[in-house]
């Protein structure tokens, strides 16, 4: 394999990392979240569940084996409520776009392309949830840091 394609594979497997972490908050935010933000909350757990499986059959594509779910992950904080249900959902959009701004880097072609537009959703889902956009979304909070496996705000327990 080449140093361009190992890139494209490791930058399909944190953004699957991602995935997986985000369809597990998901879960925590759907256990909490208000009547009136559940169908955007069973939205958004939905198309995580279709990046995710999507992502897998890219990286088996390339002749990798998909990164495994975590059993549990570590949240960035309590969430007892459907404000902080709301909370956790905007930090989980910022990390999966934080991972789809590598994507973006690492792919040409139709996979940039894929990579572009779910870096958009996630970025439209967290203005939505936060009520407010950044400048640069997937980039502004990553300046200088390296791609993580894993959303920040919903890392693997050990």
């Amino acid at each position: 394999m080449s140093e361009s394609e190992d890139g494209r594979l490791e930058a399909l497997q944190a953004a699957l990392a991602a995935e997986h972490a985000a369809v597990y908050g998901y879960g925590v935010v759907g256990g909490r979240i208000g009547e009136g933000r559940r169908t955007e909350a069973r939205a958004a757990y939905d198309a995580h569940r279709a990046r995710r499986d999507a992502l897998a059959r890219e990286v088996r594509d390339l002749g990798g084996r998909p990164v495994a779910a975590a059993a549990g992950y570590t949240l960035p904080f309590p969430v007892r409520d459907a404000a902080s249900a709301v909370r956790l959902a905007a930090e989980l959009e910022d990390g999966v776009a934080g991972v789809y701004s590598d994507l973006v880097r690492a792919a040409d072609g139709a996979r940039r392309a894929t990579a572009a537009g779910a870096l958009r959703e996630a970025a439209v889902r967290a203005v939505r949830w936060r009520g407010g956009s950044v400048a640069f979304p997937g980039l502004a909070e990553r300046a200088g840091t390296p791609s993580a496996p894993a959303s920040p705000s919903a890392t693997p327990t050990q």
